[in-house]
């Protein structure tokens, strides 16, 4: 499994040792606002994330990484390299959630930008995808810093998406 660094961050596979902070996140009401109908995660919800991602780097290769602060430790939330929707048919996609203690900081363009390198250089992706909800502006302004176009609204995740791409070099 493939760890990334980044000038602040260690992007490393999520495993079982980060559940308790991945639900500590994904039980948080604000980190949820866009993600899951702005309904918290359960616990059992978040072990059968922390399971199917496992897995999925069992299959694929890559998923979702723990985004862990270099200097302190501390785990300011996760980013991800997966198939859209989870159809290993579809796209890449690159997404990102943090918690509310990395919001701000540009955690999330870092993280985004090393997995997009390694997307494109190691995965061989011939583009990226990224969705968010409309109303999400942090998220929304991370991918056009990476230089992703928006292409569209699209539904994904059970939710009206907007919709960016970025093509390899």
């Amino acid at each position: 499994m493939t760890i990334l660094h980044t000038a602040r961050l260690r992007l490393e596979p999520v495993t079982e040792a980060h559940y308790e902070a991945m639900h500590a996140m994904n039980s948080d009401v604000e980190v949820m606002t866009y993600l899951n109908a702005g309904q918290p995660e359960t616990e059992e919800h978040t072990r059968a994330a922390v399971a199917r991602i496992m897995g999925r780097w069992r299959e694929w290769g890559y998923s979702w990484w723990a985004l862990v602060r270099t200097d302190d430790e501390v785990m300011v939330g996760l980013a991800c390299l997966q198939h859209l929707d989870g159809d290993k048919t579809r796209p890449h996609e690159i997404g990102w959630r943090l918690a509310r203690a990395g919001w701000g900081k540009g955690y999330a363009s870092e993280a985004a930008a090393a997995i997009v390198a390694h997307a494109f250089d190691v995965v061989q992706a011939p583009f990226v995808v990224a969705v968010a909800h409309p109303d999400n502006a942090a998220s929304i302004k991370v991918m056009t810093r990476l230089g992703m176009r928006y292409t569209g609204m699209e539904k994904h995740y059970d939710d009206d998406c907007v919709v960016y791409r970025l093509e390899r070099p």
